[in-house]
């Protein structure tokens, strides 16, 4: 069900502060915390002395305290400190993750971390140039992360989920004009929309009052993050034949981090290209996109409702389930190459 050897978003780096914060991170119980000089690192929840969850410690000098019996890890999960006993056990130890911050994010490797390469982590560079300021946030969802990319990968759903924010009429996403290719790390497809009404959401945004040149980018990094550069110029203005300069703008990322079968955490960040010295704007499109996020969120949660209590073997594929099909086969085929690897 999950690939484990890949980097998930485990948190906002700004999630941790000088509390412990627990997580599921593919069926897994891990705790992320920052030692006293500031360094992220993640472990597993539970203590190897009676199991108690390290969550409901605190942060100390060495590492973290075991809110039970005081025992302290570090941040390799050994322990280096048991009160009232001079000697260690080497047994006294528990699993650790891989932890990089980068661009905003701390991301985790739940595979062997031998493998674990920082340079595989996707880029999201632009986090940091103040050309493209953004705000972000988090969602957790009562439904499967191939739920959530799934639905990404098939945006014929945006004109009818999306009708009071980035919708609008529902044929002009029916009928967008799209092209999709496969990468060396997933799939990226592109959907224009010439001449056609602006959403809620853009009309709020950017004050547009006719008809638009709508484009839609979208890079699946797989296993389950979207690089996102949407835009939008008044129709007819060379868009379309390559000019995306100026205009709306905006770029989002969207991280879909597996908790269960059944669950995810949804991390986003909205980026914003067309005004980046307005906090009133960004602030305004992040309210605006948030609130799609949670329109799918409603979707997905229902939809997995259904899909746990009657399985999938009953549904029908449609022709708008084209790059949705290939994005699974592609993610079946990381997932059989894991097996394969784990069973030699």
């Amino acid at each position: 069900m999950f690939v484990r050897n890949t980097w998930y978003v485990a948190a906002w780096a700004d999630e941790l502060a000088d509390k412990p914060l627990a997580r599921r991170v593919c069926d897994e119980a891990v705790v992320m915390f920052r030692d006293k000089s500031g360094k992220a690192a993640a472990i597993a929840d539970r203590c190897c002395h009676r199991g108690t969850p390290l969550s409901l410690g605190e942060i100390v000098d060495g590492g973290l305290q075991c809110g039970y019996h005081g025992m302290v890890f570090d941040g390799m999960g050994k322990c280096v400190h048991i009160p009232g006993q001079e000697k260690i056990p080497q047994s006294a130890s528990v699993p650790a993750y891989p932890l990089v911050e980068r661009d905003h994010f701390l991301w985790i490797w739940m595979g062997e971390a031998t493998n674990a390469d920082p340079a595989r982590i996707p880029d999201v560079s632009y986090h940091n140039d103040p050309r493209w300021p953004e705000r972000h946030g988090r969602l957790a969802i009562a439904g499967s992360y191939l739920l959530m990319i799934d639905n990404l990968m098939d945006l014929t759903h945006v004109g009818y989920v999306h009708r009071r924010t980035v919708g609008g009429n529902p044929a002009q996403h029916v009928d967008a004009r799209m092209t999709v290719a496969p990468t060396q790390d997933g799939l990226h497809f592109t959907r224009w929309m010439l001449n056609s009404p602006p959403p809620p959401t853009y009309v709020k945004a950017y004050g547009f009052k006719g008809g638009i040149d709508r484009w839609q980018d979208f890079e699946w990094l797989a296993p389950s993050n979207v690089r996102q550069w949407n835009g939008a110029k008044d129709a007819g203005t060379g868009a379309y034949e390559g000019n995306r300069e100026g205009g709306f703008q905006f770029r989002v990322f969207h991280a879909l981090t597996p908790e269960t079968e059944t669950s995810c955490n949804y991390f986003f960040a909205t980026a914003n290209g067309w005004a980046p010295h307005d906090d009133a704007a960004l602030d305004l499109f992040f309210r605006e996109s948030r609130e799609t996020f949670v329109e799918d969120k409603e979707i997905v949660e229902r939809q997995q409702a259904r899909l746990s209590e009657f399985g999938e073997d009953w549904l029908v594929d449609i022709v708008s389930d084209a790059t949705r099909i290939r994005m699974r086969r592609f993610l079946n085929q990381m997932l059989d190459n894991e097996r394969r690897l784990a069973a030699e």
